[in-house]
């Protein structure tokens, strides 16, 4: 029998495998979240903050950041490994902030799942004036031919179309939001194979597969990594990162 999974159930799968999004999962170059608060005053808030891979990075530079985090698996992890930063239930359709409290929002790697229309309006309420949503991706990066491998390794189940159209023509906001800023950075990321497959097993297409499918695919990203591996064990996995800023006046 078939198993359909709904965009809902992929936005929310992640929680299932917390502790191997938190390990796996990539930074954020520097360049990017300076990028991000420059010229921004006031408080930061992170959605869809996960495991806290970005909350990290902005609670190392600004005081008071908060993260807001709909799936309780990850929020837990981001709340015993950043005690300091004020980690709240929510979503970008619902914020539990009030109007005009943030400087800045972020959302890295989440936008895609959001109600469009109805995450725009809210993050328009909450960002005060002068203020800015500022939206992140990582992509791995097709410059060397094993990644392209690791996609096919991945069973072609990767949201690459709908990436790459954010790619190409950047993220679709609506008002109050209009105009944007654009910044690629391109970068290694450097792991061992342990944490290619941990990497593999975080992506949501793959926590829901049928196990069978899963250990299928988790052997392929073993076999691949083994392969590809230098001596010392260490892989470099090419990455740009695409980062937007919506300003509002």
């Amino acid at each position: 029998m078939e198993v359909v999974t709904t965009p809902d159930q992929h936005a929310l799968s992640f929680g299932a495998a917390a502790g191997a999004y938190d390990r796996a999962r990539p930074p954020y170059p520097d360049e990017v979240v300076d990028w991000l608060l420059e010229g921004v005053d006031g408080p930061v808030v992170d959605v869809g903050a996960g495991t806290g891979k970005l909350t990290a990075a902005l609670a190392a530079r600004r005081d008071g950041v908060i993260a807001v985090e709909p799936d309780d698996g990850m929020r837990a992890v981001l709340a015993a490994q950043l005690p300091s930063v004020d980690s709240r239930p929510g979503s970008a359709e619902d914020l539990p902030l009030d109007d005009g409290s943030a400087g800045l929002v972020t959302m890295a790697q989440a936008w895609h799942w959001v109600d469009v229309p109805r995450a725009s309006a809210e993050v328009g309420r909450v960002v005060r004036r002068p203020g800015r949503l500022g939206l992140v991706w990582n992509y791995r990066s097709d410059a060397d031919e094993w990644v392209t491998r690791l996609g096919e390794a991945l069973a072609g189940a990767d949201s690459a179309g709908q990436m790459d159209k954010i790619r190409a023509h950047g993220p679709t906001v609506v008002g109050p939001f209009d105009a944007y800023e654009r910044l690629v950075v391109a970068w290694d990321h450097v792991i061992d194979v342990e944490t290619l497959v941990a990497l593999a097993a975080s992506r949501s297409y793959v926590i829901v597969m049928p196990q069978h499918e899963r250990e299928q695919v988790l052997s392929g990203v073993r076999e691949l990594g083994e392969e590809r591996a230098d001596a010392d064990g260490s892989l470099r996995l090419p990455y740009e990162t695409y980062a937007f800023r919506f300003d509002l006046p």
